[in-house]
């Protein structure tokens, strides 16, 4: 496997661990709808976190957030349409959708996270 897709890996466990450290029940992962794949679908309290999570080893070309382009959101807001109504009769109550990235930036052997609660808007 390439490094990158490694790095990646790691960074959805990392990104997991710490959701629900946090309180966050994980639905699903890696769930996909035709183009669009959503890397953690999450429930806290009200909200179902749809979750972009984005792993870098540098800064040199940006911050990992900064990698999530308004075609990924489209994308993105699709996919969520879809589960919504695929998941429909396993919701019990009813909950507000909220779009998160974790940015994790890898230093060495160290990680920093950060978790961007309503980053982006769905349009």
């Amino acid at each position: 496997m390439a490094e990158h897709n490694e790095l990646g890996k790691k960074g959805e466990e990392l990104a997991v661990e710490f959701l629900q450290q946090n309180g966050y029940e994980i639905l699903d992962r890696n769930w996909v709808f035709q183009k669009a794949e959503i890397d953690i679908i999450a429930q806290k309290d009200n909200f179902l976190a749809i979750i972009e999570v984005k792993t870098r080893s540098s800064l040199d070309f940006g911050s990992p957030q900064d990698f999530v382009k308004p075609k990924k959101i489209q994308l993105l807001t699709k996919a969520v349409n879809a589960y919504i109504n695929y998941r429909e009769k396993d919701f019990e109550h009813d909950f507000d959708v909220r779009f998160d990235i974790i940015a994790i930036l890898k230093t060495g052997e160290t990680f920093a996270i950060e978790h961007l609660t309503d980053a982006f808007y769905h349009f």
